[in-house]
């Protein structure tokens, strides 16, 4: 079973930046995609952003040109930087590991951003 720990989250100004990391509990390379989804207070979670073993990367409409996945297979990590913070990217970020069909969550982390 693989474990995911998410760090990064905090408080920001709009327009500010955070960077999400997320450490998984063992290697990376059997996994076949990571990503971050996010649940906003009333809100049903939404993915924010995936990215595959290949490298191909998908972005929810609202974060395109602001926010950029990444993966580092030799650190075992996904990384989440997240620029031009608006009052609506407000959730509790979690990140997400597939494997075999099977999904593995994080705790989730807290980004508030403030008007």
């Amino acid at each position: 079973q693989v474990q995911l720990v998410e760090s990064g989250g905090g408080l920001a100004h709009t327009g500010g930046s955070l960077r999400l990391s997320c450490a998984a509990s063992e290697s990376i390379f059997s996994i076949n995609a990571m990503g971050w989804y996010r649940r906003a207070p009333g809100k049903q979670r939404e993915m924010v952003a995936r990215i595959t073993s290949t490298g191909s990367t998908y972005y929810a409409n609202s974060v395109k040109g602001r926010f950029t996945i990444s993966r580092d297979n030799a650190k075992n990590t996904a990384s989440l930087q997240m620029n031009s913070l608006k009052p609506e990217d407000t959730a509790v970020y979690y990140c997400n590991a597939e494997r075999l069909g099977t999904g593995y969550w994080g705790q989730g982390t807290q980004v508030t951003v403030s008007s």
